[in-house]
């Protein structure tokens, strides 16, 4: 190794090697240096060693490849919820399957029943939680999502009230 503050003299060829595009290790071989006092160097002259560059890039790419997962599986969230939801405004089928003699008999109810609204409410709650906790993870989704949260959470507090009745 070097012994400190003799790198001076090697800055100039330390850049000739950089803008051959040497890494960071292989630069610090060849002029028999740390690779920490290399990244030094290159970090005050301004320079990114490309595998820093690509790595950089791949990483914010990840996080929007990312982004877009959440926001994917949200809106397949807030479909079911919605589907789920929407089930139990008007008439209601039950039905029963089996017996001694395996048969199937079906009635249509006026409304759910209080069972059926209950996991409703549960798929409902479930689902904005994790929306909730999805978006937190991008801010810049916050502002977008505001008007579905509120609407869920109207959707709730509506079947919430339908059950106190």
């Amino acid at each position: 190794m070097a012994a400190r503050g003799t790198f001076d003299s090697k800055r100039a060829q330390a850049r000739v090697l950089f803008d051959r595009g040497l890494s960071c290790r292989a630069i610090a071989t060849e002029l028999g240096c740390s690779t920490s006092t290399v990244s030094r160097w290159a970090k005050a002259e301004g320079l990114v060693f490309e595998a820093r560059a690509r790595t950089a890039t791949a990483s914010a790419v990840r996080k929007f490849d990312m982004a877009a997962a959440r926001s994917r599986l949200a809106q397949k969230m807030t479909d079911n919820a919605d589907r789920v939801l929407d089930t139990l405004n008007g008439p209601y089928l039950v039905y029963n399957f089996g017996g001694k003699d395996n048969t199937y008999t079906e009635h249509t109810l006026d409304e759910a029943p209080i069972s059926a609204r209950r996991e409703a409410q549960t798929i409902g709650a479930i689902a904005f939680d994790k929306l909730s906790k999805a978006l937190e993870l991008t801010p810049e989704g916050l502002t977008g999502a505001e008007s579905l949260l509120d609407r869920i959470e109207a959707d709730l507090k509506h079947l919430d009230s339908d059950d106190d009745d």
